[in-house]
């Protein structure tokens, strides 16, 4: 029993230091990463530990299918690690149900914090909601779960700032021009997170949309719309049902086809285009770039996806809206070990969920192109070098 009691002693152990070094929540900016890595691998002193036999924390990931959430399973177990903690990292496919059953399993095994990323914000409300009722404290990670009391605390970016770069990166490039062909993606309908992505890009996009900067082409919905700078939920799901991707590669690729198929040799030319992560960026810059009456364009992305820096760095993407995934983990972590020791974890901002404010921090966002790789993600320690090709 005492070797079982060991590696949960040792992990409040190794981790106290991790809230002190983190008691000011606020994310460290993009060119100092490597000090919020070094601050959640600090070691620590205990005052309380997990049962014996009992994992302490388990945690619920989307989907292997994407970079993105691999990259996070990556960090998490490297964080881990350096604690000298070990937590049991499950994966839902894309699917609920499964999801669902992911956090049963890990209820059952006893852990005493869920860290969840839902596929689905509102369908994951059940699953948080068993687990408060079995005792467990509930983090949503990166994205929210809607419309319950169950969620403890929301550890994530600020998402609707990551929609404003990618907006506004979009207006920067289209300068002083008029009639600018412009094409709207957005992620699942199902996640949260799409929406607040898309509100962002908006609120940058749509004024100069209304000035006849840009002029929409792939979505009716938007068009009927473009007068407003503040959509409601409601009518920004009217655009999303047209132009979402449901964060797949397939699926992106198959809209962009459709979209550029119905389009007008004059609805391409140069044209500007909102998607909203680095999978489907890809996939639509692909697209775009085989249709021989595209001339040129802009595309935006997030996650800083290895694939997409290459992209970045031989112009095949424009840009990618860098969220250091270490801030994120260590922000988790340390709300995971507050939690564990019965404190009241540092909240610096809220998020309504459609029931409650939930406590949460939002990390910054750093918009990352050919001319920054190297200062955003090389000399940061985020990635090496050698992980790419043509970096000046």
């Amino acid at each position: 029993m005492f070797k079982k009691l060991l590696p949960f002693i040792s992990v409040v152990i190794m981790l106290t230091f991790v809230l002190s070094a983190c008691a000011a929540p606020t994310a460290a900016p993009a060119a100092e990463p490597a000090k919020a890595e070094a601050a959640a691998a600090e070691p620590a002193k205990a005052e309380a530990a997990a049962p014996a036999g009992q994992l302490a924390v388990g945690i619920v990931l989307p989907t292997k299918d994407e970079p993105r959430w691999v990259q996070d399973e990556t960090r998490f177990k490297d964080a881990l690690k350096a604690a000298g903690y070990e937590a049991e990292i499950l994966f839902s496919q894309g699917d609920s149900a499964k999801e669902a059953a992911n956090v049963e399993a890990l209820i059952a095994k006893g852990i005493k914090v869920l860290i969840i990323c839902p596929q689905d914000g509102k369908a994951a409300a059940a699953a948080a909601e068993k687990a408060k009722a079995a005792g467990v404290k509930v983090i949503a990670y990166d994205r929210l779960i809607t419309n319950t009391d169950a969620v403890d605390f929301f550890a994530t970016f600020n998402s609707f700032n990551v929609g404003k770069a990618q907006g506004q990166f979009l207006v920067d490039k289209a300068g002083s021009g008029k009639g600018l062909p412009l094409y709207l993606y957005a992620g699942a309908a199902s996640d949260n997170n799409a929406f607040v992505f898309f509100s962002g890009a908006w609120s940058v996009l749509q004024p100069k949309v209304a000035d006849g900067t840009f002029v929409i082409k792939n979505s009716s919905e938007a068009v009927a719309l473009q007068g407003k700078a503040e959509l409601t939920r409601d009518e920004q799901a009217k655009i999303i049902g047209q132009i979402t991707t449901n964060w797949d590669f397939a699926v992106a690729k198959t809209l962009a086809e459709q979209n550029l198929t119905a389009a007008k040799a004059e609805d391409k030319g140069d044209v500007f285009i909102l998607a909203p992560n680095d999978g489907t960026a890809r996939s639509i810059a692909d697209t775009f770039a085989a249709d021989k009456d595209v001339k040129s364009y802009y595309v935006t992305g997030q996650d800083a996806e290895k694939a997409s820096v290459q992209y970045v760095i031989d112009g095949k993407q424009s840009m990618t809206v860098f969220k250091d995934v270490r801030t994120l983990v260590n922000d988790a972590i340390t709300t995971a070990v507050a939690f564990l020791k019965g404190e009241t974890p540092s909240a610096p901002g809220k998020e309504n969920n459609g029931k409650i404010d939930v406590p949460a921090t939002e990390s910054e966002v750093v918009t990352v192109t050919k001319e920054n790789v190297k200062a955003a993600l090389i000399d940061s320690g985020y990635y090496n070098a050698s992980d790419f090709t043509g970096i000046q």
